[in-house]
Parts: C-alpha cells; sequence; structure tokens
C-alpha cells in the first residue's frame, strides 16, 4: 500500500516508538498528513507492538494511526478486537485493517475507520476497485466466525492455554523461542540446513509447522513456525514437544536440545 500511493514513505526501527518520535520531529513543517502503520501482531516472530507507546507518538505530532490486526483479530482483547484493544488503546487508533482469513476461517478482508472521509477509499483503492466482491456464502462464513468469537470467550481462553502450555514445554526442553507467549510460537533454528532438516523431520513424526527461511525472515533468521488452536487438545501440546525433542535429537549444533 504505502508503494501504491504518491505518499513519501518514512522507516523507523521496529518496535520503537523513540526512533519513531524523532523521524516524526524531522518531518515537522514538511508534511501536512502523516500516517503510522504497524502490525499489531507481527506473524513471523509472534512479537506484538507497542501500541500505547505509538499512539502517545502519533497523538504528539498530530498523525494518524494504522494498525494491521489480521494475526491478532479474534484472539488478544477482552472481545478479540487484537492487540490494541489488549493495551487498552483501541479509541486511539485511528484506522484498522484485517484479514477474514485468519481466525475467521474465510477469505477477503477488512478496513474499518471513524474518519469523516474514510468512505472516499472506495474510489480511491484500486486493489479494493477492481476485486471481485466477497461471495454470499464466504461472507456467511465470516458472520457466524465473528459470532462465535463474540459469544464463546472460553474459546480465547483455551487458545492462550495451549499457546502458554507449548512456548513453556519448548523452552524447558531448550529451544529458542522468539517472543513472549502467544498465538504464534516462533522457534529459531541455527542456520538453514538444520530448519530444513529439522522441518522434514517433524512432518515424518506427524507435526506439521511452517517452514520460514531468508529472506523471507526477519534478519535472516531461520524459523519452524508454530501456531496454536482452540481445537488443540493438551496431550496433543504435549505430543509436540516431545516430538520436537525427538527431531532435535538427530541436529548435531550443540546449541539444540538433546532428547
Amino acid at each position: 500500500g504505502c508503494r501504491l500511493s504518491p505518499a513519501e514513505t518514512v522507516t523507523f526501527r521496529h518496535n520503537d516508538p523513540d526512533h519513531l518520535d524523532r523521524r516524526l520531529a524531522r518531518l515537522e513543517g514538511r508534511a501536512e498528513c502523516k500516517l503510522i502503520v504497524v502490525e499489531g501482531l507481527y506473524s513471523m516472530l509472534g512479537d506484538t507492538a507497542p501500541i500505547r507507546e505509538f499512539v502517545e507518538v502519533k497523538e504528539k505530532h498530530g498523525a494518524w494511526l494504522l494498525v494491521d490486526e489480521a494475526h491478532s483479530a479474534g484472539i488478544y482483547g477482552e472481545h478479540g478486537r487484537g492487540v490494541a484493544e489488549a493495551q487498552g488503546v483501541d479509541k486511539g487508533v485511528d484506522f484498522i485493517v484485517g484479514t477474514f482469513s485468519k481466525s475467521l476461517a474465510g477469505t477477503g478482508g477488512f478496513a474499518v475507520s471513524d474518519h469523516p472521509d474514510f468512505e472516499l477509499l472506495r474510489l480511491t483503492s484500486k486493489p479494493y476497485m477492481f476485486a471481485a466482491s466477497p461471495t454470499p456464502s464466504s461472507m456467511a462464513s465470516v458472520s457466524e466466525a465473528l459470532r462465535q468469537i463474540e459469544t464463546r470467550p472460553e474459546l480465547r481462553t483455551r487458545i492462550w492455554e495451549n499457546a502458554e502450555r507449548l512456548h513453556a514445554g519448548l523452552s524447558a526442553a531448550g529451544f529458542d523461542i522468539c517472543s513472549e507467549v502467544g498465538p504464534v510460537i516462533a522457534v529459531r533454528m541455527p542456520d538453514e540446513q538444520s530448519v530444513v532438516h529439522a522441518w522434514n523431520r517433524l512432518i515424518e513424526e506427524g507435526v506439521y509447522v511452517n517452514l520460514a527461511v531468508p529472506p523471507g525472515t526477519p534478519g535472516g533468521v531461520c524459523l519452524l513456525r508454530c501456531s496454536v488452536s482452540a481445537a488443540h487438545t493438551p496431550e496433543q501440546i504435549d505430543e509436540v514437544i516431545r516430538r520436537f525433542t525427538k527431531v532435535a535429537s538427530g541436529i548435531a549444533p550443540a546449541n539444540l536440545p538433546a532428547a
């Protein structure tokens, strides 16, 4: 989206409100409209953004804040509205975008705002204008998924219990976990050869995780990316931990845990 727009794009260090503050200060007097774009939950490492601090910075500089809650909607917050709600600052976010393909198990996406000119996006967004409308069946599925999120908070509770169990188990086994507890648990591996070998061995053991390697990863790290859901049982989580440890025993580097 930034590349498609005619706007000047200025980057700042990942999850660094102080650096963002300094960047915006340098734009004073020459940028009439400033839009800060961040993600609530970063899908590769599983880390969350300090939305509260970003809200403070955007208010200081008269900017707008857009948060992509694609990987956090349905899971974070009392009502499942995302990381901004979980941090108690959802009212300070100007634009929220997300997808129907994660927690809602559908297709398509959304953009919402109470900005008075927000409807202009329908006329100026080429991806929106030249895309087919979602099918009625897809929207019915998404609507039902939203209803489940609203009426069954125990599903969120179960996801967090599973996430805590997997995170604690892998950490106790000696694996290098990239972030705090969350629905995305990324295990850092020492190199590409090791991560590909481990990924193939896990598949043989009946455990499917996402393989993530450079250049598609931040900082060139090699990852085994796990996603937990409310459908997983505690027994399944424990078995995943056991099979991770079993697979690690066949990999040479000393910084991997032994079986």
